[in-house]
């Protein structure tokens, strides 16, 4: 870490905290009122938020990304209203700080209430998506705090302009707009800079892929709230509605292939074997490629031939991952040693058996008889996320407001001393 990025984080860290500190006397309709704010600023800036993107996505392409790359970066109308409607929702949920989340008399009179409060400042690194720029600064705002954020490269015209309209909404809202600040550099460097700055963060968020959640993760000085690879699995038991079971894995894979929670691994019983020509047929028609193990491709010859290192791929494109199992057990089996603990489940009318899978699962996300697609804060009702965390600590599945606040106990007395 060079003394000029050392530097750069000092002077950031500062502005943050102190921006935090004046957080902390705002109202929540003072919040709510700068989120509703920065979301109209995004709608009136489609525009310039398009041009923006436009000159990342020709540098992506010169550049030769993937087409899931690609779908991750590109921006569109539909996607900035997505965006603005993203903040509105935040702007318009409970507010998270200040619940009473317990409280209780002790025998000498003493009240304690453990009441929510929030973290501080949090540091945000991602890579590939512009709208995070816009949900990390909602949900961090909406909980109080401040945020420092370093985007990807390949975004960094679209983060630019994108956090360019929301410091400009706080500060048509009065509000210090070093409340959400962003790293100025691409240099790599400066990562490690922001892993350092423990005096300055409370917690950073890593959101991409693998090598960069190894890096923070092994270089962090500061408690660290990971978001892991989806390697994501859905099961289909004899018990499954056929119908369903093609409709639902189609869309688990192929409605957005490049985002986390696209399936990437497909478990097929044996006893259900017959449903996979109606599988293959759909799939493909989607234009997704399947690799599968030798049952599978001795059943249809459009199989590709898979190999062990395909069953822990994050592929984030339009590939997918089969295995024929003996039963529910083995795809457990198969999960618990290979998945990422993302999302996971099982499509099956078996209710009972449904129930006893989910809990078996070790995954921050359980599901059955949905798309794993809908591993989404905005499809829990959250308005937005700042990453799904797949680790077992403060937080896990889809990180909102409420999972950007932590706890104070507050004591209420009457005089009382200790003997």
């Amino acid at each position: 870490m060079s003394t000029d990025h050392a530097a750069m984080m000092a002077a950031l860290g500062q502005s943050a905290r102190r921006a935090a500190r004046r957080l902390a006397a705002l109202s929540a309709p003072e919040r709510r009122n700068a989120l509703e704010t920065a979301a109209n600023a995004l709608r009136q800036a489609e525009a310039q938020i398009l041009l923006a993107n436009s000159e990342d996505m020709d540098a992506a392409r010169r550049r030769g990304l993937s087409g899931a790359l690609l779908d991750r970066l590109e921006l569109d109308p539909a996607r900035i209203a997505a965006m603005a409607e993203g903040l509105a929702t935040v702007a318009a949920l409970p507010d998270p700080v200040e619940r009473v989340l317990a409280e209780w008399q002790r025998p000498n009179g003493l009240r304690i209430e453990r009441v929510a409060v929030p973290i501080g400042v949090i540091g945000v690194i991602y890579e590939s998506r512009p709208n995070v720029t816009a949900d990390a600064a909602a949900l961090c705002l909406k909980a109080g705090n401040a945020v420092i954020l370093r985007g990807g490269s390949e975004a960094v015209n679209s983060n630019r302009a994108i956090h360019a309209v929301l410091q400009d909404a706080l500060a048509a809202c009065f509000i210090d707009p070093a409340t959400v600040q962003q790293i100025p550099t691409q240099d790599r460097a400066a990562v490690g800079a922001m892993l350092g700055a423990h005096q300055w963060l409370d917690m950073v968020v890593p959101r991409g892929g693998k090598n960069l959640v190894a890096r923070v993760q092994q270089e962090a000085r500061v408690p660290v709230l990971a978001h892991l690879d989806g390697n994501n699995h859905l099961y289909i038991h004899p018990s499954a509605d056929a119908a369903m079971a093609v409709a639902v894995v189609v869309n688990a894979k192929m409605r957005r292939p490049g985002i986390c929670g696209a399936l990437e691994t497909l478990l097929i019983d044996r006893d259900c074997l017959d449903l996979l020509p109606r599988l293959v047929d759909e799939l493909t028609a989607a234009g997704c490629r399947i690799r599968g193990d030798s049952a599978s491709r001795t059943l249809d010859s459009r199989i590709e031939a898979a190999d062990y290192s395909d069953w822990e791929r994050e592929y984030l494109d339009a590939i997918l991952a089969l295995r024929v199992v003996g039963g529910p057990e083995e795809a457990l089996e198969h999960i618990a040693r290979y998945g990422s603990g993302h999302t996971d489940g099982l499509i099956a009318e078996d209710r009972t058996l449904a129930r006893s899978f989910l809990a078996r699962l070790d995954s921050a996300i359980a599901v059955h008889n949905s798309s794993t697609q809908f591993a989404d804060g905005g499809e829990f009702g959250f308005g937005a996320e700042i990453g799904i965390a797949t680790g077992r600590l403060h937080a896990r599945g889809p990180v909102g407001v409420e999972q950007l606040t932590t706890f104070q106990y507050r004591l209420y007395g009457t005089g009382q001393i200790r003997a």
